[in-house]
């Protein structure tokens, strides 16, 4: 479902208000020098290029990246409660979160990932809403979260690194290289990816059920239209038929039924 404006407004002043309650010091100056440089373009930024994937709308990048910081530390509360290894702090969790997907806003010149398509067709016969932008140099989401990260000098962890690199879990081939383990010694060693691609499944997941119960809600709407322009019209036929019956016309006007009935007037 789209966003209002004031929606849209409203999630972005959260965002930085989670950075700027979360992280201090020269980190804190530096996530804020890149969010300042990336305002424009991650406001309005959507999370996919096509309806029925997830959150393909204006605001739907900030708004995805909100429920995954949100998801996120509650099923990691979960795998708390049920004795499960914590070896990272919340901090370094959110900061996962926060940027998982950053590289969807786009590239360190100003140029969008994501622009809209201008063809009607596509649009409503594929529910492609975005185009990928020719104009930016190839480079996929996860590589270009590292890439604008270094550009603007800001370090990460390992567990940062780990739960950035493999949140798109097997739905990306190149994480098969650590996923798809069976040596003891090289399997991964924390939980952080496992959480952050739970959370952003669930928010994956739900964006789409959101998305699908809008497009209900706007075909019952227009079901209802239907049904009551019908019965309008039904009434309106009902209303003539009377009329002809009881003038014994075929016509329901009123000046062509006066004429028939008393033939028209020569002034």
């Amino acid at each position: 479902m789209t966003l209002t404006e004031q929606q849209i407004t409203d999630n972005y002043k959260e965002l930085r208000k989670i950075i700027n309650d979360t992280f201090s010091d020269l980190r804190l100056d530096k996530l804020n020098h890149m969010y300042d440089d990336l305002e424009d373009r991650m406001v309005v930024a959507p999370a996919s290029s096509v309806e029925h994937y997830h959150n393909s709308k204006v605001g739907g990048y900030v708004e995805h990246i909100l429920h995954v910081v949100k998801f996120s530390l509650k099923i990691k509360k979960l795998w708390e409660d049920i004795g499960a290894t914590i070896d990272f702090t919340d901090e370094e969790l959110v900061f996962a979160a926060l940027h998982h997907d950053l590289g969807k806003v786009g590239d360190e010149l100003g140029n969008e990932l994501y622009t809209p398509n201008e063809s009607e067709w596509h649009i409503k016969n594929q529910g492609k809403i975005y185009n990928f932008n020719p104009d930016i140099e190839h480079m996929n989401v996860t590589d270009r979260v590292f890439f604008l990260l270094q550009h603007y000098g800001i370090k990460y962890s390992l567990q940062e690194f780990y739960g950035i690199r493999l949140a798109d879990g097997m739905y990306e081939d190149a994480n098969q290289s650590y996923l798809k383990i069976s040596m003891p010694h090289m399997m991964l060693r924390t939980h952080i990816a496992t959480i952050l691609h739970q959370a952003d499944m669930m928010a994956t997941h739900y964006e789409r059920d959101v998305w699908k119960n809008g497009n209900k809600i706007e075909a019952k709407k227009v079901e209802q239209s239907v049904s009551k322009i019908k019965g309008a019209v039904g009434k309106q036929v009902e209303a003539n038929n009377e009329v002809k019956e009881k003038f014994n016309t075929k016509t329901t006007d009123a000046k062509d039924i006066f004429n028939e009935l008393f033939g028209e007037k020569k002034w």
